[in-house]
């Protein structure tokens, strides 16, 4: 009994950990996100070159991604995600001293490549904490992430308006999160691979699993990508908002993604991943209605809110049945990572290609379309369920090998 209370208390401090360590990873998002501004200005580049270095994240994520379990399976889960938080606090500064387009697009290509793979090894860690506490914890971690990238926002924000050199900023937001990274590792699981465990392949196509997982992700976060960069743009243009109103939707729709996430486990632990997936797709349905139909700020700031809502807690559950659902749980989260990374990347350009031929209306009625694969698709979600352990005392924990 003393061994089992002891090693659940590892894996709660452990739990913390990752949590930290992602806050971490999304308050460097947040840190960079509100300095673009300046970046484009030091660089001299137009904002079709913008676009185009921005789109190389989303590149260098997809191709460095299959490495993490590589990486975790060499050094150990622990060493690894030392190594990868810190190469992605640490790339933060690369963008902001890029002098022209050609190495902005290679620090913005580093940039992703280092946040794919810490993304993956912290996620691989959070679903081996969720199968040892018998319990969904990964839309509170994701919870995390977007209250990171809310306070790195906040300071990028406080910075721009100070008029700082993104370089200064960037260099000390950089050390800061590096030594909060590194701290917060020493009590992640140090998981190691058993003697007669295979390498994963350094590239690998995703498992099937994961393809089917990922089409799930790709509906939700395309719905967020749409609704990060073009809700402001929706209320300025299409209903004729202040600037400030308008930029309050976008804030709005990131603080319900944010609550909704950090609440999220108990909804999932209650209903299961299915049944509040299928929910949330009906939100989220809901709210592309409601910004579809708006004449109304009011409306449409509530039909963004919804959509928020409606799609929070899908990404997290995708990764967690990803880990859940197969022997290889980096392999098949570094596929459904590289499926959702593509949908951040295109739904950007092509909400706004489809505005450009027709308007901004249309554009969130596909939006809408999407979000109805929510709640007709979630039961690809269901075998992470019926492989995850159930425990609810000490005394049945499910404690796993010891590292």
């Amino acid at each position: 009994m003393s061994d089992v209370v002891q090693d659940l208390g590892e894996v709660k401090r452990a739990r913390y950990a990752v949590a930290a360590v992602f806050a971490v990873h999304g308050a460097v998002t947040g840190s960079f996100a509100t300095r673009v501004p300046w970046i484009q200005d030091h660089a001299s580049v137009s904002t079709g070159q913008l676009g185009l270095a921005l789109a190389f994240p989303a590149v260098g994520a997809s191709l460095a991604m299959p490495l993490a379990g590589r990486i975790s399976h060499r050094f150990g889960a622990r060493t690894a995600l030392r190594g990868l938080i810190s190469l992605w606090t640490l790339a933060l500064v690369l963008p902001s001293v890029a002098p022209n387009l050609y190495t902005l697009c290679l620090a913005l290509f580093v940039y992703g490549a280092t946040a794919g793979m810490a993304d993956v090894a912290m996620n691989a860690l959070g679903v081996e904490i969720e199968n040892r506490l018998g319990r969904s914890i990964m839309s509170g971690l994701h919870g995390m992430w977007s209250a990171g990238a809310l306070v790195g926002s906040a300071g990028g924000t406080l910075a721009a308006h100070l008029g700082s050199d993104a370089r200064v900023h960037h260099v000390l937001a950089a050390g800061v999160l590096t030594v909060l990274g590194l701290t917060a590792c020493r009590w992640v699981l140090d998981l190691r691979p058993t003697e007669d465990e295979v390498p994963p392949p350094r590239f690998a196509l995703p498992p099937k699993s994961a393809l089917l997982i990922g089409a799930i992700g790709f509906c939700a976060v395309f719905a967020e990508g749409a609704s990060l960069d073009w809700s402001a743009v929706y209320l300025k243009d299409e209903l004729g908002t202040s600037a400030g109103l308008a930029a309050a939707s976008t804030t709005g729709f990131m603080l319900t993604m944010a609550v909704a996430r950090l609440v999220g486990d108990a909804v999932v632990n209650r209903f299961g991943a299915v049944r509040t997936v299928r929910a949330g797709g009906v939100l989220a349905v809901l709210g592309g209605l409601l910004v579809v139909v708006a004449d109304d700020p009011a409306v449409a700031m509530g039909g963004f809110a919804l959509l928020g809502l409606g799609i929070a807690v899908v990404v997290p559950l995708c990764f967690a049945a990803a880990g859940h659902a197969g022997p290889n749980p980096s392999q098949a989260i570094a596929g459904v990572a590289t499926i959702t990374y593509t949908s951040g990347l295109v739904a950007p350009s092509a909400i706004g290609s489809l505005a450009q031929a027709t308007s901004l209306v249309v554009s969130f009625g596909l939006v809408t379309i999407l979000a109805s694969g929510l709640t007709v698709f979630a039961g690809v979600l269901r075998a992470g369920e019926r492989d995850r352990p159930k425990v609810s005392r000490p005394s049945e924990a499910v404690p796993g090998p010891r590292p």
